[in-house]
């Protein structure tokens, strides 16, 4: 918290701030019980922002503090006329700066976009219209072609929790937002694991949701077939309590599943493989703790997952894709691109109309495949990502950056490509490098793997 925050609560005689461990849930209760205002908790954020941003490796890439102001105001004014307040009233909500703002440049980490957004994007429509205070812009990897979070253009965000690391991509500015108190949570996309890396790697919580849940439009896209838009925050139920939201539904407090009796699997192949040390005792402490609780877990071989690379070769789907909606793009500013971004892009020049449609076809196939061989499961489980986050200085070789990159996204990777909904909790001890547990669930059983992994969430505390 900032000092002139600090200095703003005792002249007011509210209560002061910590957004360290603050739960959207708690922060909403202060609001409602007048312990603090919106305005409050704005200023808070503002000050963080202003203690820890670093504008040569921006967190924020544009602050909405005029609009933000505004926002909090009309909160505290409406609560002091006890006016029913929003589902998010009041609360500071960071945005991955390839959401649509009014009047303001979704440049998805590039230098050379300068167009203003005409209009809000839906889910932003809807995120205001909860009373949520939108803070900001923040970066991200370019156009969202990576899981490391590397931008040449506004600065890499360096994580909070494990100092001279990456905080993964490509949403790594919500990430770092988050982790740092400069907003309470924070919305990214997920084509391949970009909400689920970095909140991995900065000790939080990430949903990736089924994908048709949350609207798309005024998105920058990436991959039409693959891109999904989630939370970032503290815990599960704050994810439940957004991700309602953006999908245009009332939320309502869950109860957390019972897991006894409930039935998982660990895939023997594929996900298991190149873990680190560190990773490998925090899944099997976290297996541990799951069976302490009741659950059954199974190993076995998940057979679908060994011909995922057959969807990933040439760069995929995401290649194909991206190099459609950029191809003139780059002909006109190619030298202004991330050059790790443009060669993926380029890959997909070499995709004909085929072969995209084989993808397709094949995609198909092994979405069918992962839906009948999940149906005898609660979900499945593993690590979410192979590895701890990697040191800056490991990605300064062009090699050593591709070879990360992959391992980074392989875990993750699953999900979007069999179009699953997945969530990643923090599963690593106190003054361990963060690492996450990843529960992948059926597309469309978003509401029981978010009941389900607020009990594992209670599970892996104890």
């Amino acid at each position: 918290m900032s000092a002139d925050s600090g200095d703003m609560n005792q002249q007011s005689g509210l209560a002061p701030v910590d957004l360290s461990e603050a739960t959207l849930s708690s922060l909403l209760d202060g609001i409602r019980q007048n312990k603090w205002h919106a305005s409050q908790l704005l200023e808070t954020c503002l000050g963080n922002i202003d203690r820890y941003d670093d504008p040569a490796n921006q967190v924020y890439t544009a602050r909405f503090d005029r609009t933000a102001k505004a926002e909090a105001a009309a909160i505290d004014a409406l609560q002091k006329g006890k006016v029913p307040l929003g589902e998010l009233a009041g609360l500071p909500i960071a945005l991955k700066v390839l959401f649509d703002v009014a009047g303001e440049v979704t440049h998805s980490g590039s230098k050379w976009w300068t167009q203003q957004a005409q209009s809000d994007a839906l889910i932003v429509s809807r995120l205001r219209r909860a009373g949520a205070v939108i803070t900001g812009h923040t970066n991200m990897t370019e156009f969202a072609y990576s899981g490391l979070g590397l931008n040449p253009h506004y600065g890499t965000p360096v994580n909070p929790i494990a100092q001279g690391r990456i905080c993964g991509g490509s949403s790594s500015g919500a990430a770092a937002a988050v982790a740092q108190g400069m907003a309470v949570a924070a919305i990214g996309s997920d084509t391949g694991g970009s909400v689920r890396i970095p909140a991995t790697f900065c000790g939080l919580v990430g949903f990736k949701p089924s994908q048709q849940r949350i609207p798309r439009e005024g998105v920058f896209r990436l991959s039409q077939s693959l891109d999904s838009i989630g939370p970032i925050a503290r815990s599960v139920d704050c994810c439940d309590r957004l991700d309602a939201v953006m999908a245009g539904e009332r939320w309502q407090k869950r109860t957390p599943a019972d897991l006894r009796g409930r039935r998982f699997v660990v895939p023997a192949n594929y996900m298991l493989d190149e873990l680190s040390p560190g990773v490998a005792e925090a899944f099997a402490r976290s297996l541990r703790k799951l069976r302490e609780r009741g659950a059954r877990i199974v190993e076995a071989p998940v057979p679908v997952l060994d011909t995922l690379p057959e969807l990933l070769k040439g760069g995929g789907l995401t290649a194909a894709e991206s190099y459609h909606v950029h191809r003139r793009w780059l002909q006109q500013h190619g030298e202004d691109y991330d050059p790790q971004i443009r060669q993926r892009m380029e890959r997909g020049a070499s995709i004909s109309a085929a072969d995209y449609l084989d993808l397709q076809h094949l995609r198909a196939e092994r979405e069918k495949q992962a839906e009948e061989w999940l149906g005898a499961y609660d979900g499945l489980l593993a690590p979410t990502i192979a590895i701890e986050p990697p040191l800056l200085t490991e990605l300064e070789n062009d090699a050593e950056y591709a070879r990360l990159n992959l391992l980074v996204l392989r875990n993750t990777t699953v999900a979007n490509l069999l179009d699953l909904c997945a969530i990643t909790l923090p599963n690593h001890q106190y003054g361990d490098l963060p690492s996450g547990l990843m529960l992948v669930g059926r597309n469309g059983s978003d509401m029981a793997v978010l009941g389900i992994a607020q009990a594992m969430e209670k599970a892996l505390k104890l």
